[in-house]
């Protein structure tokens, strides 16, 4: 049989990418991408990777924390994590630069919910890859197991061009596309008949 590489943690898919599949009911969630943060028997967060909040600039963000922005972010963005604590922020970033808050998510990429990260990336001296995400997603125990088998997501390695890169717009595709998969041959029919 093989070890199967989502075998390594028991099963469980921390540090894994899940790709909304095109028949995904909830609009949250439609061709999103999710970085799975951490996941256990108490359930799994992620954050999701490819929408932006256009509502809200890095400027704004940081004039209401009340942090002086001194490296220029005009083009970054700040990400929808997910539906869950809105209001609250998630830094995901390389490893170049841990907090001891930091939770490691693999080698190459931790993620911090403090506000002396985002005090060190206003002032230019934060981590070299960073994503900025208000709110997370999240699944009760066994839940998102259950979707998985209902097929409502596939599983991808993360990359760090996945969780970092600045084109939201394609990275579902990107996504999809390592899996071997073209991304319009899933199509919103698959098991209708």
């Amino acid at each position: 049989m093989g070890n199967n590489n989502n075998d390594v943690n028991n099963g469980y898919l921390e540090g894994q990418i899940l790709i909304a599949m095109p028949t995904m009911p909830d609009p949250r969630f439609q061709k999103a991408i999710i970085l799975l943060c951490a996941h256990g028997e108490d359930g799994a967060m992620g954050i999701v990777l490819n929408k932006d909040l256009d509502a809200i600039s890095f400027e704004d963000l940081f004039a209401q924390l009340e942090i002086p922005l001194t490296a220029d972010f005009t083009d970054k963005k700040i990400h929808f994590g997910g539906p869950v604590e809105s209001e609250r922020g998630f830094l995901l970033h390389s490893t170049d630069i841990i907090h001891e808050t930091s939770i490691l998510i693999d080698k190459e990429i931790a993620l911090t919910a403090t506000v002396d990260m985002l005090k060190s990336l206003a002032s230019g001296s934060g981590p070299e890859n960073t994503l900025l995400a208000l709110g997370y997603a999240g699944w009760g125990p066994g839940q998102l197991e259950k979707e998985i088998q209902e097929n409502g997501w596939l599983v991808v390695d993360a990359d760090s061009d996945l969780v970092f890169g600045n084109r939201s717009s394609i990275k579902w595709q990107t996504a999809i596309r390592k899996l071997g998969v073209d991304p319009g041959a899933l199509s919103g029919d698959i098991g209708h008949a």
